[in-house]
């Protein structure tokens, strides 16, 4: 009996540990909800056709800033605003180093211009001590929004070419064909003339079915 009552209360001991520690496990999610409130989502919208892709390979300076927005798909408001600066500075090289002939146009260069100026307005809102969560989310929301124009754009132009290429395939193959049997029919069904009917044939200039654009 002496030992029964020491045995409850280390069982009584123990209960109460575990309770404990059920309770800072709890409050440690409650905490981990509060911190993620202020946390930016935001969907992935536009990204590169493959073609694209392919040409940008080697494109550091576009690769950098897609690298850094990536992170700004699911970011605190901290986080936005400590990386802005570096965000704005890697949109600058990008837009003054264009590597890729295809989207060197007016109309893509107005968009990156775009981008940082958008970038630039997020770097000062990090100097900005008033500054609330809900201007930074809106802003990190246009950002990524205008980045997906971009990628857009891009995919626009890269499609066209895709099209172009595929309509000078399909208008030489009817061209090929009627070549092909014009040639057989002239070996095939050759008629018979007299040498007073033979004339000379003209020597008219060879035209390209394909034209470069």
């Amino acid at each position: 009996m002496k030992y029964l009552y020491p045995f409850l209360f280390l069982i009584l001991l123990i209960g109460f540990s575990c309770n404990s520690k059920r309770t800072e496990a709890n409050q440690s999610v409650i905490d981990s909800l509060a911190v993620n409130s202020n946390r930016i989502t935001n969907t992935i919208s536009e990204t590169l056709i493959p073609a694209a892709k392919k040409d940008f390979e080697h494109w550091q300076e576009y690769n950098d800033v897609d690298a850094l927005l990536i992170s700004y798909y699911n970011i605190s408001v901290s986080e936005a605003l400590s990386k802005s600066e570096e965000l704005a500075d890697l949109v600058k090289l990008m837009k003054d180093s264009v590597r890729v002939e295809a989207i060197d146009k007016l109309n893509v260069i107005a968009r990156f211009n775009v981008l940082h100026n958008e970038a630039l307005r997020l770097a000062d809102m990090a100097t900005i001590s008033s500054i609330t969560d809900e201007e930074v989310i809106d802003e990190v929301g246009q950002i990524i929004a205008v980045f997906a124009s971009v990628n857009a754009k891009i995919n626009t132009i890269y499609k066209a070419i895709e099209l172009q290429n595929a309509l000078e395939v399909d208008t030489e193959k009817p061209i090929q064909i009627e070549e092909e049997n014009s040639t057989i029919e002239s070996v095939t069904m050759k008629p018979r003339i007299s040498s007073k009917t033979i004339k000379k044939p003209s020597n008219k200039p060879k035209i390209s079915s394909k034209t470069k654009q």
